[in-house]
């Protein structure tokens, strides 16, 4: 599962709200993902999302936009349903990243219903997904970056890919989740950067999870790679998934051929090694920020490089505690059997030395709260 960042928030609200213990217990597990019906909410589910990245080109210019749109919904108890959006945007020619976010509290819990039609209010700004099945209206204004919008939507280039070849990924002991793709979606529509519309075209990546509490009790960090390669129209998802108490790791993914063919990667399918970091000057940390991904049995040598290094998040979640992480637009280049190939990608990194800072600060905010005035603050 991609987003480990965010089961992390799941343990923090928790933790600060009350001191009752995240469930699972009304997480779906099945042999096999099932379409439509997966599309729509799991009903006081742990933790889910529907998650798009992607790159975009201006029609008129030519120049290129990377998107990071994704809904959360989580039910940390079996009694309250909170949802959580986040959007980015990033803009290579001027060097730009912006991000606006927000989490709440629902007044009820979230039906199953499709078409899916989910939305979060921040001031006077709302945000909306609508749609299924690879078709989807995107639709977000940034209220902390005023002149920073999208209004996309999509079509699949490619059918949908069920990771394992069922559906549901299994993280070792750690987790079964549900997991799905719409690797490839054709996107048009707008994108407003600093105020200026602009058309564009381009493809995203859609990530569909579920069941993804149960990474809560761990000290876990993640690093998620998605790829779409421009040769031969094939797609690569990669992760790595450590534990710093254990220092066991665990990594995974997929290969998407041309024609829709699903391979399985274990760990022992992909050696990913990084030849580059840099150290951000907002949060001081160190991420990686070059990498190279290596594929023996389907012939891929790449390299994985960011448009721009500073592509860090930083979310306030309650007073004294910000989490921060690495989601960001990358380029491919390499060669599959020899040949040379190239592409796009999005990178997630969540930094492994500040999973315990981040559980042991949710600590201490829970023995300073009390349940029932306990919010979260927004940026």
């Amino acid at each position: 599962m991609k987003k480990l960042l965010f089961a992390t928030l799941a343990l923090l609200l928790t933790t600060a709200g009350c001191a009752l213990k995240p469930t699972n217990k009304y997480d779906v597990v099945a042999e096999r993902a099932q379409l439509p019906q997966e599309e729509a909410v799991h009903k006081q589910n742990s933790l889910e999302w529907w998650y798009f990245t992607g790159h975009l080109r201006d029609k008129a210019t030519g120049e290129m936009f990377g998107v990071e749109y994704v809904f959360f919904h989580f039910n940390l108890t079996g009694q309250k349903d909170w949802q959580m959006v986040n959007f980015a945007l990033t803009d290579p020619q001027q060097q730009q990243f912006r991000y606006d976010y927000k989490v709440t509290r629902l007044p009820q819990l979230l039906a199953p219903t499709l078409p899916l039609s989910l939305s979060v209010q921040k001031q006077a700004q709302r945000w909306t997904l609508t749609g299924q099945e690879g078709r989807y209206h995107l639709q977000a204004r940034m209220a902390a970056h005023p002149g920073q919008a999208i209004n996309l939507t999509t079509t699949p280039a490619k059918p949908v890919l069920l990771h394992s070849g069922t559906g549901y990924e299994h993280y070792g002991p750690t987790a079964t989740a549900g997991y799905y793709s719409y690797p490839r979606l054709q996107a048009t529509g707008t994108v407003e950067v600093n105020g200026q519309p602009r058309q564009v075209e381009g493809e995203l990546w859609y990530d569909r999870q579920w069941n993804c509490n149960s990474v809560t009790t761990k000290d876990l960090g993640w690093d998620w790679f998605s790829i779409q390669l421009d040769e031969h129209r094939e797609e690569i998802m990669a992760y790595q998934l450590y534990n710093k108490a254990t220092g066991q790791s665990i990594g995974g993914g997929s290969h998407y051929g041309s024609q829709a063919q699903n391979i399985h990667l274990g760990q022992e399918d992909f050696q990913l090694e990084p030849l580059a970091y840099w150290t951000s000057p907002h949060s001081k940390l160190r991420y990686p920020n070059k990498w190279r991904l290596r594929l023996p049995s389907q012939g891929y040598d790449l390299t994985i490089t960011p448009v721009m290094p500073d592509q860090e998040l930083t979310l306030k979640l309650f007073a004294g505690i910000k989490m921060h992480y690495w989601e960001g637009m990358c380029r491919v280049e390499g060669t599959h059997h020899g040949k040379p190939v190239k592409g796009n990608s999005y990178v997630e990194i969540t930094n492994r030395a500040e999973v315990r800072k981040a559980r042991e600060a949710a600590e201490t905010v829970a023995a300073q709260q009390d349940a029932p005035s306990s919010q979260p603050k927004q940026k």
